[in-house]
């Protein structure tokens, strides 16, 4: 049973930098498309960013020159780095991934962006 463990949220001053990490417990990473979602309350989750098993990347617009997702092949972990962070980034963000028929969650981490 692969699990996904996120860690790296917290509150920030807008304007500020947060580096979010996705540790999966066995090597898959290496061989699927890793996704960054993100939740506000009261809205439904929102794909922000992808990274295919070749390296290939794609953003949502809201997110493009700001925030850059990466993949440690080795540690097993996907990264998102968020840069110039805006009150409305605010919300808990999920790294997922599919296998097979299976969707994988982690349990999110809260990301607070104070004006």
């Amino acid at each position: 049973q692969v699990q996904l463990v996120e860690s790296g949220g917290g509150l920030v001053q807008a304007g500020g930098s947060l580096r979010l990490s996705c540790v999966a417990s066995g090597s898959i990473i290496r061989f699927t498309t890793m996704h960054w979602y993100q939740q506000s309350p009261g809205k439904q989750r929102e794909l922000v960013t992808a990274i295919t098993s070749g390296g290939y990347t794609t953003y949502g617009d809201s997110v493009k020159g700001r925030f850059t997702i990466s993949r440690d092949n080795a540690k097993n972990t996907v990264y998102l780095q968020m840069n110039s962070l805006k009150p409305e980034d605010t919300a808990v963000y999920y790294c997922h991934t599919s296998r097979g028929a299976a969707e994988i969650w982690g349990q999110g981490t809260q990301v607070t962006v104070s004006s």
